[in-house]
């Protein structure tokens, strides 16, 4: 963190000398803070990884204390199941958030192999951090309405007649999309006990599905956001972002969890961003874990948002949680020991289905560069 804050404090003094001259920046110095950046983004890796480390061996050393001892202990551990799969004693398994029933066997599994992926894949992307999720245990249409308007009072004489006001209706409709990653492991690493397999194969499933998952839901969140704002230039202006700010609902900017979704480079033109007084708008959070705020609202870093460029949404901003999640299921895991054959190893196959949608236009609103 000591190192982090001394690279903003570098980038800072850069633009701040340029703005003291009263001139542009000079190639030398886009090159500075190029690299400065780069540099933040190596320390807040490392700064995530830490604290996941650190949370993982809390988590591990608080559930260690309610452990049986090993020759009691359940066979139908997580790790348990996922050998059993490479060994072809059970065909197929699918984890859940739930203790649920197993096909087919009678086994029941807790929520940390299916928690380990989805931690994992909220860690490529926001969408399934900020947005809200849902679980279902099936995968049929699941129809979710919506209010488009509310019911209106007015003033009423005494005896006179209350005029009817009902409120009007829509909906969204989540399906659950297919996706699918296959993982390899060495045959000697299933047998292997030390091997800590449910971790290595969580890790694997969760980027694959997470990165897939985040470029799928972004998708759909910039065909359904409406356009607020369209710039003059490539990248938006301090007055572009404070319009789209406002350009949002009234009953969506009182709501709690507004934030900004942009991708790295349009981070980067924020943080050199100040207002009208000269001060900064991009602002790093003192808590660690945090998001850093631009125009005191949380900004999310989403890796398949547009780069600043021609005719491109390269800025979102609203109530995130109104883009909605569905989940349906779990994720199943199934193996096939031929598919790789001639390496020894055994490939897993992971599958997840969800899907998302916004649940009004209005909520989230984006800015597009001008077309130039």
């Amino acid at each position: 963190m000591d190192t982090r804050n001394n690279l903003i404090a570098q980038a800072r003094e850069v633009l701040n000398i340029a703005e003291a001259e009263a001139r542009g920046l000079s190639a030398e110095e886009n090159q500075k803070i190029a690299r400065i950046e780069a540099d933040i983004d190596q320390a807040d890796t490392a700064i995530s990884t830490a604290r996941s480390i650190a949370d993982r061996e809390a988590r591990a050393s608080e559930a260690s204390a309610s452990f049986a001892p090993a020759s009691y202990a359940s066979a139908n551990s997580d790790a348990d199941i996922l050998r059993s799969i490479a060994m072809g004693e059970t065909r197929s398994h699918e984890f859940s958030r739930e203790a649920r029933t197993l096909v087919p066997s009678a086994n029941t599994v807790g929520q940390s192999f299916f928690d380990q992926v989805f931690e994992i894949a909220q860690l490529v992307g926001p969408m399934l951090t900020t947005s809200q999720v849902l679980n279902t245990q099936s995968g049929e249409n699941l129809v979710i309405p919506t209010v488009t308007a509310t019911s209106t009072a007015g003033s009423v004489a005494a005896g006179g007649t209350i005029s009817e006001s009902n409120p009007t209706f829509s909906s969204i409709t989540l399906g659950a999309e297919k996706y699918a990653a296959l993982v390899q492991v060495a045959q000697e690493l299933v047998t292997d006990a030390g091997f800590n397999i449910d971790s290595y194969i969580a890790q694997q499933l969760g980027t694959s599905l997470g990165l897939q998952a985040n470029s799928v839901l972004t998708s759909k969140l910039a065909a359904r956001a409406q356009n607020i704002v369209t710039g003059t230039a490539q990248a938006a202006t301090y007055e572009n972002l404070v319009d789209l700010v406002y350009g949002i609902a009234d009953g969506a900017r009182v709501l709690p969890n507004l934030g900004f979704y942009m991708s790295k480079t349009g981070i980067a033109a924020a943080r050199k961003m100040k207002d009208g007084s000269g001060a900064f708008i991009f602002t790093d959070s003192a808590v660690p874990g945090q998001p850093a705020t631009l125009l005191g609202y949380p900004i999310f870093e989403n890796p398949n948002v547009a780069a600043v460029g021609s005719a491109t949404k390269s800025v979102f901003f609203g109530h995130l949680p109104s883009f909605v999640v569905r989940v349906a299921g779990g994720i199943q895991i199934a193996q096939s020991s031929d598919f790789a054959f001639n390496t020894d190893t055994v490939t897993y196959r992971g599958l997840i289905r969800l899907d998302g949608n916004l649940t009004h236009p209005t909520h989230i609103g984006s800015f597009t560069g001008a077309s130039i």
